[in-house]
């Protein structure tokens, strides 16, 4: 009953200010993501990277002469309540479009929306497979790699350095979110010839819980010692698993997909130096490319006190996508001509080392990936053929 009062309450502020917020604003933009509870780094993050591309364009007179908003809702990272912020934002506030969107279990009921109300769903948190639908949804656009490219990736490279498919083990969240991961992970070690994927050990954990002890006990009883373990799970209990399992299994590798965010992860493991690795859809923060030198320019000018990581500055990639598809209109903004002006996004530079691409043919706009590893209590640039399975 409290927590019921206190979403409430919550809900009850964020109208308030989204009402203000839709009186200031010429063009409005939504999001849906958990900016309370366990998740909350996540979608904090997004919305701030959103906020800090948005703020610098306004500055700079906004989309011809327009200011564009995010009204952003929280929705605790549960379905039920993303899909009610999809219709208040589609429906009462009239948004162009719905933008940064976290996670794949709110994924499955967000898209839906998009397509059933004809509004562009772009640049969401998830490499899920229902955001990328075949043939290609008119109504979702994405950004980033899906979760099929990441882990192929992720297996290929350990498989490469050595591990075989025996030695690897699964922690997955117990939803959708995990089962795209591991289901990405059969599919990648059938291609290299192992078929006994479901004979692997495989550990859950409950969403928006940190109820992992079940988990760690499973990898310690496996019958075959992992040296490996693809994980698909949230930042809080990956955590919490990772540090659990090193007290009695210091050698282990723990190999993350993007959406555990390295950089939220290295503050939740508070400094120990577990062999941690992270495939990410953006480049590490400090990278030498013009995006990302923008990126932290900009993040600063809008609050010199927060400090930029993977998710705000895949925020801000996507912010600044959209605000190309509405600066390159000639006519009315609404809907469809947001729409068709992001498919018409092709070959777009933006300072990332690659051109994205929005054609509607196309399933994502990237397909770039980089990896970083924990060292020392902070996260860099890696390569697999720097692994050492034995330490």
């Amino acid at each position: 009953m409290n927590r019921s009062l206190i979403r409430l309450f919550a809900l009850c502020c964020v109208g308030v200010l989204l009402t203000k917020d839709v009186l200031a604003a010429d063009i409005k933009v939504g999001m849906s993501g958990p900016l309370t509870g366990p998740l909350s780094e996540m979608g904090l993050s997004m919305q701030t990277g959103i906020n800090a591309y948005f703020s610098r364009l306004n500055k700079h007179g906004g989309i011809k002469g327009q200011q564009i908003e995010l009204l952003a809702i929280d929705d605790f990272y549960e379905p039920d309540q993303a899909a009610a912020n999809m219709r208040q934002l589609i429906n009462e506030h009239a948004v162009v479009a719905v933008l940064g969107s976290v996670g794949t279990p709110t994924a499955v009921v967000t898209a839906p929306i998009a397509e059933q109300l004809q509004v562009a769903l772009v640049g969401a948190f998830s490499g899920g497979d229902v955001l990328r639908p075949n043939p290609p949804s008119r109504y979702i656009i994405n950004y980033r790699p899906g979760y099929k490219q990441e882990v192929e990736m992720l297996i290929d490279g350990v498989l490469n350095a050595g591990i075989r498919p025996e030695e690897i083990a699964f922690f997955t969240q117990q939803d959708s979110y995990g089962n795209a991961v591991y289901h990405a992970a059969a599919m990648a070690l059938q291609a290299r010839g192992f078929y006994q994927v479901d004979y692997l050990t495989h550990a859950y954990y409950s969403r928006n819980t940190l109820n992992v002890e079940s988990a760690v006990a499973t990898i310690l009883k496996a019958n075959i010692p992992p040296k490996v373990i693809l994980m698909g799970g949230s930042y809080a209990p990956s955590a919490k698993f990772i540090k659990l399992l090193y007290e009695d299994r210091p050698e282990l590798w723990f190999v993350n997909v993007s959406f555990v965010g390295s950089h939220v992860l290295e503050k939740s493991l508070d400094g120990i130096n577990a062999n941690v690795v992270v495939s990410q859809v953006v480049p590490e923060i400090d990278a030498d490319l013009p995006l990302v030198r923008e990126f932290r320019a900009a993040l600063k000018e809008y609050d010199s006190d927060l400090q930029p990581n993977t998710i705000s500055l895949e925020g801000y990639i996507v912010a600044r996508i959209l605000a190309e598809a509405l600066l390159s209109m000639d006519g009315p903004i609404n809907r469809e001509t947001m729409i068709d002006s992001l498919h018409a996004l092709v070959d777009l530079d933006i300072g990332l080392g690659s051109n994205i691409n929005l054609a509607k043919d196309q399933q994502q706009g990237s397909h770039m990936l980089w990896l970083s590893k924990l060292e020392n209590g902070a996260f860099h640039s890696f390569e697999w053929v720097n692994a050492n399975f034995s330490q």
